[in-house]
């Protein structure tokens, strides 16, 4: 089961010791190997970083049966991080926040990562008891919004998941300024809610073997607020957005869901940029039935067409940019 190799980071504090203790548990449960990776952003690192990080890894050896090995240098720039992870296919985030001029601007080390390094980072903030039972995915009904469920199942076959989709009410807006009427706003809005639905049912009809599990909802606003109030109205371990490629400067003036849901939340994040989709293939053809076991769908006519004004280019379903 995926992934097969992870990259802990930690800076020793309270939530590193937290993304180890993750890490630890996914590489038992996948059978996956491990290594361990020590960072100080910025300022110095314990003295005995090194052989904290060696002690730390035999402890995960002997606890979990896995293969464990720490990264014998610190990491104090994003480009000391990129060149370890080469090898991950999951990345688990336990550094604190940045403070500074720099993060302001350039935004946080994670974000930079996401942003140079097309992987999966699992950003770890609560105490790693179990596996995750439940899931928040945030989809824009594209092709891959599938690649996320497939990615979020994978690192639990048996979580529940709640696929989540946000209206924006942007164009609502554009609508009342360009002085249409109320009757044709509120025609437009019943529009883009049948279109979600019919969406959502396109996104989950493709795991018809856990639909008992896969549950779907859809919000009106904001998608990142919408994100996180699901999240907490859920009650939900993990969240699960992907991140479109953006530059530091259009990160710092327009943001993105996923760098609002990181920044906004305080539970555990997985940010997967799109364009890494290997690995949720992967995930997907190692769950897929074997030639023996029988396979039902349900079969629909086509894909349900957009609203009118997003074909014309304005996007008022939630995309996660």
């Amino acid at each position: 089961m995926i992934p097969r190799s992870l990259l802990a980071i930690t800076d020793f504090s309270v939530q590193g010791n937290h993304a180890l203790d993750r890490a630890a548990l996914l590489c038992a449960e996948h059978g996956a190997s491990l290594k361990l990776l020590c960072v100080a952003f910025p300022g110095e690192p314990p003295p005995d970083a090194v052989c904290r990080l060696a002690h730390h890894a035999l402890q995960i050896e002997q606890r979990h049966g896995i293969r464990a090995r720490a990264v014998n240098r610190t990491a104090f720039t994003v480009e000391d991080v990129l060149t370890s992870t080469r090898d991950a296919d999951l990345l688990v985030w336990g550094a604190a926040p940045a403070r500074g001029l720099r993060s302001f601007f350039m935004g946080e080390p994670v974000e930079a990562v996401l942003r140079q390094r097309q992987c999966p980072v699992l950003v770890v903030r609560r105490p790693a008891s179990g596996p995750y039972r439940s899931l928040v995915v945030a989809v824009d009904f594209s092709e891959a919004s599938r690649d996320l469920v497939a990615l979020g199942a994978a690192l639990n076959q048996q979580a529940r998941i709640e696929l989540f989709h946000a209206i924006s009410t942007a164009n609502e807006g554009k609508l009342r300024y360009a002085e249409v009427s109320e009757q044709a706003i509120k025609a437009y809005r019943n529009e883009c809610l049948r279109h979600a639905r019919d969406r959502m049912f396109w996104l989950t009809d493709s795991y018809e073997a856990r639909r008992n599990r896969v549950l779907s909802a859809i919000g009106h606003g904001n998608p990142a607020r919408q994100v996180l109030v699901q999240q907490q109205r859920s009650g939900a371990e993990l969240v699960v957005v992907g991140k479109h490629p953006a530059s530091a400067l259009s990160d710092f003036f327009f943001g993105s869901v996923a760098q609002r849901v990181l920044n906004g939340g305080a539970g555990d994040v997985l940010v997967v940029p799109h364009g890494s989709h290997d690995l949720a293939r992967r995930a997907a053809v190692r769950g897929q039935p074997s030639a023996g076991q029988r396979v039902v769908r349900r079969l629909r006519a086509g894909i349900p067409d957009e609203p009118a004004i997003h074909r014309l280019g304005a996007t008022g379903n939630g995309s996660i940019r």
